[in-house]
């Protein structure tokens, strides 16, 4: 039996951030709303000594001829190492025997894409339509990724950044300007570009409150991205409560994951509250944004069907061009 092995560079030449992936990844989020997939709990290990984690996620679609499995890393610290922060690689296994068919040692990138196309998903049904300045919290990797998944879904004129370090600041307005062609500037404070934007992306690391409840506007829609584990938080519990509207990828992971964890904790929520799953729009069993002055929110903490999803497209379009080593066992 052979396995095909796939380096980053290989899978870069598959699958690009573009409408292609998120089409795979709102697939995999429709299966999950028709209960067609099936998920594993989030296998979590934090690594205190070295300021890292790494989760494994995994997600069978029916159907689908393979299904994936995903070792996720996140290591803070290796930047001082020239090293960065995020890792990981994806293995294919076949559904109908359960034979390794594909190992994609993607360093972390087919994370990426399928991440920044769930926030693509979440504006495409909750961003005002008329969006003109988004804002991001946060100035690293995911940052950059989600303001180009934005792009493809609103056609935005302008980007706020906040951020606490000013280099990685200065060069993500440099590098976002020339990438998106648009107007880029960096916000004194958070609370600054949350209440100048209509489109809110937080992309960070944060154990504490980075956006409040006072803040938010009528027509506000925000992604949440960087709550995926416990004790992460970048919202205050009650802003979640100013939301004419709550959505998430998976209720039962964001409650022990996401934002949902710490409204749940402050009793500020219930587990059976009304809340939208991302799946329940992309299938069209319930709508998105009601109307121009909705507030939105949108918990997301990656779930294993957008892995599935991407892993399928990066191994079909590698067959297709004949890429990759296949090693025989």
């Amino acid at each position: 039996m052979d396995v095909l092995i796939l380096n980053e560079s290989e899978l870069r030449q598959c699958v690009a951030l573009d409408h292609a992936a998120i089409e795979a990844v709102e697939g995999g989020f429709t299966a999950l709303a028709e209960g067609k997939a099936h998920i594993p709990a989030i296998v979590h290990i934090e690594v205190q000594d070295y300021n890292g984690e790494v989760d494994i996620k995994a997600a069978y679609i029916e159907g689908l001829e393979y299904f994936a499995i995903k070792v996720a890393s996140g290591f803070l610290d290796n930047h001082k190492l020239g090293l960065p922060t995020g890792s990981g690689l994806m293995m294919l296994i076949k559904a109908q025997t359960g034979v390794p068919q594909a190992l994609l040692l993607d360093n972390g990138y087919l994370t990426d894409v399928r991440t920044a196309a769930a926030g693509a998903i979440a504006a495409k049904y909750l961003a005002p339509d008329k969006t003109q300045v988004a804002a991001v919290i946060g100035s690293g990797m995911q940052a950059r990724y989600q303001a180009r998944a934005l792009k493809l879904v609103r056609d935005y004129t302008q980007l706020i950044v906040y951020g606490i370090t000013d280099a990685s600041v200065g060069a993500y307005v440099d590098e976002m300007q020339e990438t998106l062609g648009l107007d880029v500037r960096r916000a004194a404070t958070a609370e600054e570009a949350v209440r100048e934007c209509d489109v809110l992306i937080t992309t960070t690391p944060s154990r504490e409150p980075i956006v409040f409840s006072d803040w938010l506007h009528p027509g506000l829609h925000i992604t949440s991205m960087g709550s995926d584990s416990e004790g992460k938080q970048e919202l205050e519990a009650r802003a979640l409560l100013a939301a004419d509207r709550l959505v998430c990828d998976l209720k039962a992971q964001c409650f022990r994951f996401g934002e949902l964890q710490h409204a749940l904790r402050e009793g500020l929520l219930a587990e059976d509250a009304e809340i939208t799953e991302l799946g329940e729009l992309t299938s069209g069993s319930k709508a998105g944004r009601s109307g121009p002055e909705e507030i939105t929110i949108c918990d997301l903490t990656g779930v294993g069907v957008q892995d599935t999803a991407i892993a399928l497209l990066a191994y079909n379009k590698a067959v297709e061009k004949g890429l990759g080593l296949r090693v025989g066992s």
